[in-house]
């Protein structure tokens, strides 16, 4: 299992000279493969190889007068910007391919020297020094402030510097998978994520949001409207719009903190999780700002790769299994529907002999547990399936067992097979 470790740089003057020319380099490179990429699409020739684009500018390169401040900085972070472009285009290449189900891969654009700058050295490019300082081919060295070991021997680290100036050292390392000592067969939970409450859990445990951004709001704005008063490219505009970016890395920082606090929570505390499968896309356009500070992606990104981890089972139930609208009573389909019966935050199911009344997000919690609880008996390897349309026959049956539709395969709304989604079980 590949981890990263991160850890804050402090490089000196000549340090960050050198860093600067480095990122400079590296980004001119990765751009001129998508450039050439494209040149290549538009004439209709097969897509040059990451071997060919090295040789064409790169080592080429250097021989020309427009590019011979190439050959300044080392060779390493130059070859692998190239093959940083090479895997962009192949990811997005394999989501067309697979009739662009799964998360969006979009066509790699050309990098920006005010966005954040990166420089990636294997093995051959840095050393760990006894004094605990980083030396990185071509800069120097960097002091570190290690704040944990290093599990392993990296096998990469990556130079980060941030729009606010912060430096940082990323190592990848290799280190086994980390079982938990294993917890009861009920020791397990549904998650319904939602946006009035950040999450609800078995026994209706809430986690509220803390709405990082929201709360940042006024001050963000402020900050933003003083820049716009500053002539773009002054110094005063330069340190504007640091102190904006200052906002803005504070926030994210403050989210991505609480979102692991409570996804590792989450992950010691059950021994299997059971959770949705969010069309993030479509949350984000029709919610804006308001799911942008959930970050409920990178949230069930975190729990599914922690399960992992940790050796906990894990099940992403189908997006069209009617949890919500389920009454977990009856199993009759009598619940809240569409974008207008979000508000219903209560409701009492209206089945003959049944009527009880439900906290939507409680009961979502239940379906998705005895749903995920089924699929782990059954000992399937894939998406929990769930027929389209979400006929209460086909997933529950009379002998109260979730019901596979007749071996239908779980698809998106356009008709294209969705990704088998493993549990850590099965793994």
């Amino acid at each position: 299992m590949l981890l990263r470790y991160q850890f804050r740089a402090f490089p000196g003057g000549p340090e960050r000279a050198r860093a600067a020319r480095t990122f400079g380099c590296a980004r001119t490179v990765y751009n001129d493969a998508v450039a050439a990429r494209r040149a290549a699409f538009a004439a209709g020739l097969p897509c040059p190889s990451s071997a060919k684009l090295q040789k064409l500018l790169i080592t080429e390169a250097k021989r020309t007068p427009e590019r011979a401040w190439l050959a300044e900085v080392s060779p390493v972070p130059l070859q692998q910007a190239v093959r940083d472009c090479d895997q962009a285009y192949s990811r997005f290449f394999k989501w067309l391919k697979e009739g662009r189900t799964g998360p969006k891969w979009g066509r790699p654009n050309f990098k920006k020297r005010s966005h954040r700058q990166s420089a990636r050295f294997n093995r051959n490019a840095f050393r760990l020094r006894d004094n605990g300082r980083l030396y990185l081919a071509g800069i120097g060295e960097l002091r570190v402030a290690w704040s944990r070991e290093l599990p392993a021997a990296p096998s990469s680290v990556t130079l980060i510097k941030t729009p606010t100036g912060k430096y940082f050292a990323s190592f990848v390392v290799e280190v086994p998978g980390e079982a938990l000592p294993p917890l009861g067969i009920d020791d397990d939970t549904g998650i319904d994520v939602g946006l009035s409450c950040f999450a609800v859990m078995r026994n209706g445990k809430r986690i509220e949001s803390p709405k990082f951004l929201r709360k940042q709001e006024k001050r963000i704005a402020k900050a933003q409207r003083a820049l716009s008063r500053k002539q773009k490219g002054s110094k005063n505009w330069h340190k504007q719009r640091v102190r904006v970016s200052r906002l803005y890395e504070r926030t994210a920082d403050q989210r991505r903190d609480f979102l692991h606090k409570q996804s590792t929570a989450i992950v010691r505390e059950n021994q299997a999780v059971y959770v949705e499968d969010l069309d993030v896309r479509t949350i984000l356009q029709r919610f804006g700002r308001l799911a942008t500070d959930q970050a409920l992606g990178a949230f069930l990104r975190m729990v599914k790769e922690k399960c992992a981890r940790y050796g906990r089972d894990f099940v992403k139930v189908d997006r069209y299994f009617p949890s919500t609208q389920m009454c977990s009573a009856c199993r009759s389909l009598t619940g809240p529907k569409g974008k207008a019966g979000l508000n219903k935050r209560k409701w009492t199911c209206s089945a003959p002999g049944c009527g009880v009344t439900h906290d939507r997000d409680e009961n979502a919690e239940v379906n998705l547990r005895a749903y995920g609880r089924e699929v782990l008996a059954a000992g399937r390897k894939g998406s929990a399936p769930a027929g389209p349309g979400g006929e209460s026959k086909r997933l529950w049956s009379a002998e109260k067992t979730w019901d596979t539709g007749h071996g239908a395969e779980t698809r998106s709304p356009g008709g294209e097979r969705q990704e088998a989604v493993t549990t850590a079980a099965a793994k």
